[in-house]
């Protein structure tokens, strides 16, 4: 009898210990669940947030169709031959003779419609220059900055440091941007003929001088009733051969 006792306690607890064991699996199946549901949103938002990141390109790729800043020089169906160095690209043929006319291979630049002399639309062109760089072009084709820092009327004559641009139509070798060095020729406004006329008059009283800025001169001739005559004959002789010019150093008109 007793043995049987123990049997039937036995086997009350191997079916407990069998049921807890069961409760424990299925327990962690429902956490299992429970973590997948919750992970679920945040791929969601990662994949949301990595779709929205390979806009990107996009966006870049829109702003790089922007028009360029040349196209507001380059005349639209103009001829090719006409257009400005800007709105080309030519290939560089050093070999040309320096002085004679060279023929250069030229194609548009993105945007840039011009035509032929058939009015037939190209994108290569030849073009006609003479071999030379642009700093040897002639004064005449390019443009340069003025200095008013510098005496025009000295000896030596003085120089300025210029920023040269060639103009448009003229076609070169090498920067079209460049430095040069320049006389000194600025203009202040004064007339030549207006500071000869008052030396004559009116140079005993030193108005030749004043007119110039020299306003030191000017009051010792006018004080000195011209150096008794000899300062105003001076004087006419000076500014009539232009070696006493206006007190800013600037040239005469």
């Amino acid at each position: 009898m007793a043995a049987r006792w123990w049997r039937r306690v036995l086997r009350g607890l191997c079916g407990a210990a069998l049921f807890l064991s069961q409760l424990s699996v299925l327990s962690g199946r429902a956490g299992s669940l429970m973590t997948t549901k919750l992970s679920q949103p945040q791929s969601t938002l990662a994949k949301s947030l990595t779709s929205t990141s390979t806009n990107a390109p996009y966006f870049k790729a829109f702003e790089s169709t922007e028009i360029p800043p040349y196209l507001t020089n380059c005349p639209s169906n103009g001829l090719c031959s006409r257009l400005p160095p800007d709105c080309m690209t030519c290939n560089t043929n050093y070999s040309c003779i320096y002085g004679k006319t060279a023929t250069f291979d030229c194609k548009v630049k993105p945007h840039v419609h011009c035509v032929d002399e058939n009015n037939h639309e190209q994108e290569n062109f030849t073009i006609n220059m003479t071999c030379q760089f642009c700093w040897q072009l002639a004064t005449s084709d390019y443009v340069c900055t003025n200095s008013t820092n510098c005496m025009t009327v000295s000896c030596p004559r003085q120089r300025y440091n210029a920023t040269c641009t060639v103009r448009d139509h003229i076609h070169c070798l090498g920067n079209r941007v460049f430095p040069k060095m320049l006389y000194c020729n600025w203009t202040g406004g004064y007339k030549w003929s207006t500071a000869l006329a008052l030396s004559i008059t009116l140079g005993g009283f030193g108005a030749d001088r004043f007119y110039l800025g020299q306003w030191r001169e000017g009051l010792g001739k006018l004080f000195s009733f011209g150096g008794l005559g000899i300062w105003t004959l001076i004087d006419v002789l000076l500014i009539g051969v232009g070696y006493v010019g206006p007190a800013d150093g600037s040239l005469y008109i």
